[in-house]
């Protein structure tokens, strides 16, 4: 009996340790539950929650036509693995006049080397400026511009933490339409 008993205890003490551990990763957020949106996406597709966003492969090409961009696209997403080819000089024209939000993925320099002409990305001395955030935003309309940056729960790399930056991403791409971003 005493055996039954001490095995019962360990899986419990197992199951309440395993389930403290996960929660902690991450958080349940609401969906983004705005309008459609299409995004052109420089890189692999994310995964998301939505099913109301739609996302289109583009490439470096097609971004140098900006005026092309901001009629289909409400924003562009340029994953990671091609930051460094974003920081072009010849891209900082379109992240300036296209009229539309960029969101940078795990940019660890903020925006500044997309925006500012002669500024590398890879030799940046704003190094690991933003370290924690997951996911850099920058618009400009003609007149002023924003920036923004949106982090992970806990900083925690995960997908469920992953999915809930990209719905706060698509309500920030909604109040910049609306004119309510501030």
């Amino acid at each position: 009996m005493r055996k039954i008993i001490l095995n019962a205890l360990i899986i419990l003490i197992f199951i309440f340790a395993t389930g403290c551990t996960s929660n902690a990763d991450t958080v349940d957020t609401p969906l983004y539950s705005g309008k459609s949106l299409f995004i052109g996406v420089v890189g692999e597709v994310p995964k998301i929650r939505e099913e109301h966003i739609h996302f289109t492969s583009i490439s470096f090409e097609e971004l140098e036509d900006y005026d092309e961009l901001s009629s289909d696209y409400d924003a562009v997403v340029i994953m990671k693995e091609h930051l460094q080819e974003a920081d072009d000089n010849k891209y900082v024209k379109v992240y300036t006049h296209a009229g539309i939000p960029f969101f940078f993925i795990q940019s660890t320099k903020s925006f500044m080397p997309f925006v500012l002409e002669d500024v590398s990305y890879e030799h940046s001395s704003l190094k690991d400026f933003n370290n924690n955030m997951y996911a850099t935003g920058y618009f400009h309309n003609g007149e002023k511009y924003r920036s923004w940056e949106d982090g992970l729960y806990n900083d925690k790399i995960n997908e469920p933490n992953i999915k809930d930056a990209y719905s706060r991403i698509f309500t920030t791409i909604e109040s910049i339409e609306n004119g309510t971003y501030e």
